[in-house]
């Protein structure tokens, strides 16, 4: 069969186009005719960003045939209430796609029930016999379901999935154990890297592809498209529904509003890669959005990802984007010590720009108005103070997290302490490493630590398979020493870990959250192997770690003075 003609070709369903609002591309709702020929589900399928009456469905139809400019593919979708996908659908319709989309499908499942498991299939309009897997996907509560209704909410948090570096082992271990109901992905769910120059996957047959950095959309495609027949990785897509937010690697190392470490659109900026990073953070965006199950959350606003979602009277799940919005200058490596100085002088240095920021401090106001429990807030990168003073020379702090953009950082904990918001809980990713910290302005301003009026707590997570700065080449002894060198210098972090990559569960109930931390002791074969290195408590009310922190022991890595 010849892969770029004759185009089979058949009148359009009466249904037509039903799919999710595209980020790009052309408008095929007009179309007389569609693909007719044989198409494969090439990626399986996935669900993500629910809400209380509705979630996100996606696949990839890829023709067997390459279609015509003017002629798109149809899917079939079919929503059920059995795990066979068997009986009448609650919802049904048809979607287009075409080449300009990477032949991904999204699809907004409407009008479900809250806090409900639904199973759905997409086929082909023209050869219905041609299936998608079979996907299950979960609505979140009610808005205004009470706390103690909702129950127990059970969340598997990740970050930094590296493919050369390792197999995916992280994210497939939640769908044996079925331990969890959600999963979020903090970002850095790519890497841009060309194969040895950030992980070498040859021996384990993970080799990126393209095999270079990549830089246009077609290069992005690819790479996420590779990712994401990691078996581990497509399964949880499967079985679970996913909130998923980007990072810096998603487009590049140390985006920030302007550039990255080697792109910018100065002349020598786009000469590197031969693309200016306007054109390469535009490509990633849209590869992003085009294979991930997410919702455009701003039509006149694109680059926007930043929402919240409500659970019910038990939480509120704000997710930022503390990379890619409006971050001003990070640390680009050459200009460590000016981002530093910035650090500490300029005082309208933000990691979210004017217009996040401001709706932070709303929804977290909105969130105990309207009497939610709990306030999670995910986010990209660690948000305690973290002195590394000592431990190499000429090291004091990553300036390409908060602790190169302390007003701004001072300026949430300002709002906390000065509104007494209680109950709120940081989650974040980025750094390879895990750590358990306490924050509140008291502490960022050097005065009573004791006093947890507005005190938050950061649960920051390990890497799905990128390496620690002291877990890479280090043995378990001497990465726990330096984990120990760093509690010591840091009286506001419980808890340091950098050895083992891994993810940990978040389970929130209207009288506690609960993280527990899980250690994957080998990424270079694919294996369900793990164990479970700390587990700390937040107990309602009290916006601290409950003492001991992790009942005084943990399996690796360093705790607190004995966890106090």
């Amino acid at each position: 069969m010849d892969p770029l003609g004759p185009f089979p070709q058949e009148p359009t369903p009466n249904t037509g186009d039903e799919g999710y609002v595209k980020f790009g591309g052309a408008d095929w709702s007009n179309a007389d005719y569609i693909y007719s020929g044989s198409v494969n589900f090439t990626h399986s399928v996935a669900s993500g960003d629910p809400d209380g009456e509705s979630f996100l469905i996606w696949t990839r139809a890829f023709p067997a045939q390459v279609a015509a400019v003017d002629v798109p593919v149809c899917v079939s979708y079919a929503v059920y209430t059995t795990p066979h996908a068997s009986g009448p659908p609650v919802l049904k319709g048809t979607a287009y796609t075409s080449y300009d989309v990477d032949f991904t499908v999204k699809v907004e499942a409407k009008a479900l029930y809250a806090l409900s498991l639904y199973y759905y299939q997409f086929a082909n309009c023209a050869k219905p016999e041609e299936k998608s897997p079979i996907g299950r996907g979960r609505t979140a509560p009610d808005a205004n379901t009470p706390a103690e209704k909702v129950g127990t909410q059970r969340f598997a948090v990740y970050s930094c999935s590296n493919l050369p570096f390792g197999f995916f082992n992280a994210f497939g271990n939640p769908t044996v154990k079925e331990s969890v109901d959600y999963y979020i992905h903090l970002g850095d769910y790519i890497y841009e890297y060309k194969n040895g120059d950030y992980g070498n996957g040859t021996s384990i047959g993970r080799v990126p592809l393209p095999d270079k950095e990549i830089a246009t959309l077609s290069d992005y495609r690819t790479r996420i498209a590779q990712y994401r027949t990691d078996p581990d990785l497509q399964e949880a897509h499967r079985q679970f529904s996913w909130y998923i937010v980007w990072d810096d690697h998603d487009v590049a190392d140390q985006a920030w509003k302007a550039g990255t470490a080697d792109t910018n659109d100065t002349a020598f900026g786009c000469s590197i890669l031969g693309v200016c990073f306007t054109e390469r953070k535009a490509s990633a965006i849209r590869a992003f959005h085009e294979w991930q199950p997410i919702r455009q959350i701003a039509a006149d606003d694109k680059l926007r990802i930043w929402h919240n979602i409500q659970f019910g009277k038990l939480f509120d799940l704000t997710l930022l984007d503390t990379r890619q919005y409006e971050r001003d200058i990070t640390d680009l490596y050459y200009n460590t010590d000016y981002v530093g100085t910035l650090s500490s002088t300029e005082d309208s240095r933000s990691l979210m720009g004017k217009d996040q920021e401001d709706w932070l401090y709303s929804t977290l106001d909105t969130s105990v108005q309207r009497g939610a429990t709990w306030r999670i807030v995910g986010q990209q990168i660690v948000f305690g103070a973290l002195n590394y003073t000592g431990l190499e020379p000429g090291t004091t702090f990553d300036f390409d997290a908060w602790d190169g953009y302390r007003a701004n950082r001072n300026r949430v904990l300002s709002h906390l302490y000065d509104n007494s918001i209680d109950n709120v809980v940081v989650l974040s990713g980025d750094s390879h490493a895990n750590w358990v910290f306490e924050s509140s302005l008291p502490k960022a301003l050097g005065k009573n630590s004791t006093d947890t009026r507005g005190q938050l707590v950061e649960f920051a997570g390990t890497a799905v398979s990128s390496p620690s700065p002291f877990g890479q080449t280090l043995p378990a002894n001497m990465s726990a020493a330096i984990s120990q060198y760093l509690v010591a210098a840091n009286p506001d972090l419980l808890w340091s870990e950098g050895f083992y990559r891994g993810y940990f569960e978040l389970h929130i109930s209207a009288h506690n959250v609960t993280a527990n931390y899980f250690a994957i002791p080998d990424i270079l074969t694919r294996n369900s192997n793990e164990f479970q290195s700390g587990s700390f408590v937040v107990l309602e009310g009290t916006n601290q770690i409950l003492r001991p922190a992790s009942g005084g022991k943990v399996q690796a890595g360093a705790l607190q003075a004995g966890g106090y």
